[in-house]
């Protein structure tokens, strides 16, 4: 007999980008058009928020994925959950 899990993951696997891959950051909940915080990571300003509202330049949360993958399965930094439609012509 199986268990089936009743714990709700904390972040939708396919939102984690794998290293070297880009997160997609163009919503405007990545942005915040009032104050400048420093990055979580390099500690430079930065207007962009993480989907937890912790300020990081998409660059350093890119990076800090390839240099901690395994940490970063933990959901620290997403994409969208919502991916922007593309319209074909």
């Amino acid at each position: 007999m199986t268990r089936a899990r009743n714990r709700k993951q904390p972040v939708e696997p396919g939102l984690i980008p794998a290293p070297g891959e880009l997160l997609d950051w163009r919503d405007s909940q990545y942005f915040d058009q009032w104050q400048d915080q420093p990055c979580a990571l390099c500690q430079q300003p930065t207007p962009m928020r993480s989907h937890t509202k912790e300020p990081a330049h998409k660059a350093c949360a890119e990076s800090w994925i390839a240099a901690n993958p395994v940490e970063a399965r933990r959901g620290r930094f997403t994409s969208g959950s919502q991916p922007c439609s593309t319209r074909t012509r």
